[in-house]
């Protein structure tokens, strides 16, 4: 049996899809569904049984015959400033589900992200000499740090564990996400609705409205490499998770543009005060440690997932995958 936390969520349900495809439908769903939109997202899965988040980590010694972990639910909301809750989601949960997934002897894959990485003082290389030094911009990136660092202090591990550092991922089933769902699904409804796609401006010398940089990586690329993970169970180490390949803002708009078959422009406008200085200009994914293990898969240019996403899924009535 296979358990998936957040398996509601944007990530998580897409893993869930992408598991099935390889056959695998003894899966564990592990999330809190409140009043959003996400059971959506559960609509034509394979799984043995939905579990509470709450209940599931209260009764977790209950829990029998789990040969997988994908840990992949948290609170992913970059704005979040109530350190209580993002401790209690992002850290003691997870060192909760760490532990016995230890106790237990079950590989254990979980969530990172490249929040932690703050303004990239120390570049975007994911050697884990380097994490102690990262300076997080946020709260959420704060509890994904802390995290991390606490999984390199145990002595005692999973028979395999993995975490890797998403950079910005984007893809089907972020549908109820909000404001916390990628520039690309934004982009799409703006320019939708209005014909235009507002992106902010710079306000850092060097960098042109527009052409701040971002690694952006489509979701179906995420769920190869944690396939590869879970198939292969190499290396256990903290892993970067992003194209290594840094696009601006403005070719992703002009390429929803492109795929939307919409006549729209871009109108760039002043970023708020409080966010100026927590602001990432340029995050480029060091992919090289990745590669060192034998993964040697192509990931999707940023054009040709753009085309996937709209064509096949946002004009489709957000098509769930």
């Amino acid at each position: 049996m296979i358990v998936v936390t957040g398996a509601a969520g944007f990530i998580g349900s897409y893993l869930v899809s992408y598991l099935n495809k390889l056959g695998e439908d003894r899966i564990l769903l592990i999330d809190k569904l409140g009043t959003k939109e996400k059971w959506k997202n559960l609509l034509g899965k394979k799984f043995i049984d939905f579990i509470d988040r709450d209940y599931f980590i209260g009764n977790i010694e209950n829990f029998k015959n789990i040969k997988f972990i994908f840990h992949i639910g948290a609170c992913a909301d970059t704005t979040e400033l109530n350190l209580d809750y993002l401790m209690k989601i992002n850290f003691e949960y997870s060192k909760k589900l760490f532990k016995f997934a230890e106790e237990q002897k079950i590989p254990f894959i979980y969530a990172s992200s490249a929040a932690t990485y703050g303004a990239g003082e120390y570049g975007y290389c994911d050697d884990v000499s380097f994490i102690e030094k990262l300076r997080p911009l946020n709260p959420y990136g704060f509890s994904k740090q802390i995290f991390d660092e606490w999984v390199l202090r145990q002595t005692d591990k999973p028979p395999f564990w993995a975490g890797f550092k998403f950079f910005n991922v984007f893809g089907p089933n972020e549908y109820h996400k909000g404001r916390m769902a990628s520039v690309i699904f934004h982009a799409f409804n703006q320019l939708k609705e209005t014909k235009k796609i507002r992106l902010f401006k710079s306000h850092r010398e060097g960098y042109s409205h527009g052409e701040q940089k971002r690694d952006f990586v489509y979701v179906h690329d995420v769920c190869k490499v944690l396939s590869f993970f879970y198939e292969k169970q190499p290396k256990s180490d903290i892993y970067n998770l992003g194209t290594g390949k840094a696009r601006t803002f403005n070719d992703l708009a002009n390429n929803v543009i492109k795929y939307s078959k919409i006549d729209g422009q871009i109108e760039y406008f002043d970023m708020p005060e409080d966010l100026r200085g927590r602001y990432q200009y340029f995050t480029e994914a060091d992919m090289s440690k990745l590669q060192s293990i034998g993964y040697d898969k192509d990931f999707l240019s940023l054009e040709e997932a753009i085309k996937d996403y709209v064509t096949n899924y946002l004009t489709q009535d957000y098509k769930i995958f």
